[in-house]
């Protein structure tokens, strides 16, 4: 695992962390790279059943490493190395909690606003600066903040540039839930450890179908619920949850 990214495992949580707080962990194509490798290595190992996503230093991220430059066309590098990230954390089936200290900005705001969960800094913000540099919002932001905020919100939001605080990002929706700065990671992991302990696969297909409601109509999504319905109902751990119920004991799922 890259030096720009740490990569740690705490009872069934991975907690993947950008690492150049010297840069405010913004991206440049190794940070891009890692990012993707280390999301890779939490969907295909079983014992990871939930991801918290953060940052190190004062931010989450000032978004893409404008001092690096750019030496090539940006549209390849939205579609080759940003989007392949962004659909791992939609894809991998496991819930991924993002952790906010600081900010989250630019293409930071995207990888922030993609995870499942948000618990932000109560001093944290989020910001959608790209007009004070004459670029559109990128890295599927647009989509994200319509479907989160509605038009004339997201739009205000982002043409003004104005950052949103904690407090109003829970109050909009846009964030989970707002904890003093210094228990950030703490109230993180323990939120993560508490959805590991719960049946991986019925959050796995929760998240699945969740996600694709959000840009299809009822009938795809009640289809996609019907069939996943039939597998869960064949599982070991629907059986183990059922019997723990009756039991009146915590259940102790397997992922089976």
């Amino acid at each position: 695992m890259s030096e720009i990214i740490k990569y740690d495992l705490h009872d069934g949580v991975a907690v993947i962390t950008l690492h150049r707080p010297e840069a405010m962990n913004s991206f440049n194509t190794e940070l891009r790279a890692a990012v993707m490798d280390a999301f890779a290595k939490a969907r295909d190992d079983d014992a990871v059943r939930a991801v918290v996503f953060t940052g190190e230093g004062r931010c989450f991220s000032a978004g893409a490493d404008l001092k690096a430059g750019i030496d090539r066309d940006v549209s390849e590098i939205l579609q080759v190395e940003y989007r392949p990230v962004l659909e791992a954390i939609a894809e991998i089936p496991k819930p991924v909690i993002g952790a906010i200290p600081g900010s989250a900005a630019g293409i930071g705001l995207s990888m922030a606003l993609q995870c499942d969960l948000l618990i932000m800094a109560d001093n944290a913000f989020l910001l959608s600066p790209f007009t004070t540099i004459s670029l559109v919002p990128d890295g599927g932001l647009n989509w994200l903040l319509v479907r989160q905020l509605g038009y004339r919100r997201a739009f205000q939001l982002s043409v003004e540039s104005e950052r949103i605080p904690a407090a109003s990002c829970v109050e909009l929706g846009l964030a989970n839930r707002a904890v003093p700065a210094e228990d950030l990671m703490d109230a993180a992991l323990e939120w993560a450890r508490s959805l590991a302990a719960r049946a991986p696969l019925s959050v796995a297909a929760t998240k699945k179908v969740m996600r694709l409601a959000a840009d299809h109509n009822w009938s795809s999504a009640y289809d996609l619920e019907a069939e996943l319905q039939g597998q869960l109902l064949a599982s070991e751990d629907n059986k183990e949850g059922i019997q723990a119920f009756f039991e009146k004991r915590a259940p102790k799922f397997k992922g089976k």
